[in-house]
């Protein structure tokens, strides 16, 4: 159980009998340690949860976590995952990372920076084929740059000069052929 889960369970619980914290700690622990497990800022001993479930009348499974909290609670492992490969310039990972998740928002602003890096990235080569790359990832960071509550204009606008730039060049390379 995280640190947070446990703090916030006993202060619900000594906030239900109307206690302050100076009349939970009475002799066995100081009214600052009490402070500092009910923020998640420190771990009780399990002698410290003995006290502090006989002091406030309830049983040590109460303090356990319900079923149902794993289930509501957001899975931060696919963004930080996600985040990672960011900061680490893996924006193929990134672009390729598929999830419906609490973090969407943040994933499609990730998402469209990414598609925006890989179309700089191709942008600098002479090849229709990378060209057309560039094209397409210039395209999808402009949509996904309008997403969520993320949504950032400057990328979107970044996205869409560099397609407009990139048709150009592949149309001047077409135009070349003939």
């Amino acid at each position: 159980m995280e640190k947070n889960t446990l703090g916030k369970r006993i202060k619900e619980a000594r906030l239900a009998k109307k206690m302050t914290q100076s009349e939970v700690v009475g002799d066995f622990i100081t009214r600052n340690m009490l402070s500092q497990i009910e923020s998640g800022s420190a771990t009780p001993s399990v002698k410290t949860l003995e006290y502090l479930c006989k002091v406030l009348e309830i049983e040590p499974n109460a303090l356990l976590p319900d079923e149902n909290d794993s289930k509501n609670a957001p899975d931060a492992e696919g963004y930080i995952s996600i985040r990672k490969e960011f900061i680490n310039k893996n924006y193929k990972a990134v672009i390729e990372y598929d999830a419906d998740d609490e973090f969407s928002d943040e994933i499609c602003a990730l998402k469209a920076k990414a598609c925006l890096m890989e179309a700089m990235e191709y942008s600098g080569s002479d090849s229709a084929t990378d060209l057309q790359k560039a094209i397409d990832l210039a395209k999808q960071a402009s949509e996904l740059s309008k997403c969520g509550v993320f949504a950032d204009e400057s990328v979107k606008n970044k996205a869409d000069e560099l397609l407009k730039a990139n048709a150009k060049r592949l149309s001047d390379y077409y135009r070349s052929l003939l």
